[in-house]
């Protein structure tokens, strides 16, 4: 269906299941709206679906915030990004009528997620987080009192060391979240095993 006019271009699918969250679909650098689509209608079945398009380019490919090197963000830029996606969200709510979604992000979508958590806490009631990294060298202080977050962390992952997404999920179990950190058998890509723990995540 085509998407109301709002501050990201995005994708909305309504959700054909009661009592689901609705999904904040954010994909990693080079991805659209498009992209994450397939994967929340597999792991999240009859989920409203809310997918908006990074609105920075690095070279041609669109992303949610900058990043100065590999692995190293351009926190000025973050902050107003999570601010820019945080106001979306808001919009998308009204146009659409949805509950606080959970997010599922990959990789740089990933990574705004977990900076919108400690930054923007009201915006997102959860947040699965595929190939996520600490977004913010020094995290403001946060009561994500009792909200899931998931991490999934591969573990030849060249992009992300083990002991960076391992100081995420302590971050995030000092702010009171939930968390269930997993380090899977894989690489930066998605792969099945995602897939089997998105879905069994998503049906707890």
């Amino acid at each position: 269906m085509s998407p109301q006019t709002l501050s990201f271009a995005h994708r909305f699918v309504p959700g054909t299941g009661a009592g689901r969250a609705p999904l904040l679909l954010l994909h990693g650098t080079g991805g659209d709206e498009n992209d994450l689509l397939p994967l929340g209608q597999a792991v999240a079945p009859g989920a409203a679906l809310l997918s908006p398009r990074g609105q920075v380019l690095e070279h041609g490919a669109p992303r949610f915030f900058r990043r100065l090197a590999e692995g190293v963000f351009d926190e000025a830029d973050l902050h107003r990004r999570v601010d820019d996606l945080a106001a979306f969200v808001a919009e998308a709510r009204r146009a659409y009528d949805l509950p606080a979604p959970v997010a599922l992000g990959f990789s740089n979508g990933a990574n705004i997620a977990a900076a919108m958590l400690f930054l923007k806490p009201e915006v997102l009631s959860g947040a699965a987080l595929v190939r996520a990294m600490v977004p913010l060298a020094e995290p403001p202080a946060a009561d994500l009192g009792g909200r899931r977050v998931l991490i999934l962390s591969g573990a030849m992952d060249p992009i992300v060391p083990a002991a960076n997404a391992a100081t995420l999920a302590r971050q995030f179990d000092g702010a009171g979240a939930r968390v269930d950190h997993r380090v899977l058998p894989a690489g930066h890509g998605l792969g099945q095993g995602d897939l089997a723990a998105l879905a069994e995540w998503f049906a707890g």
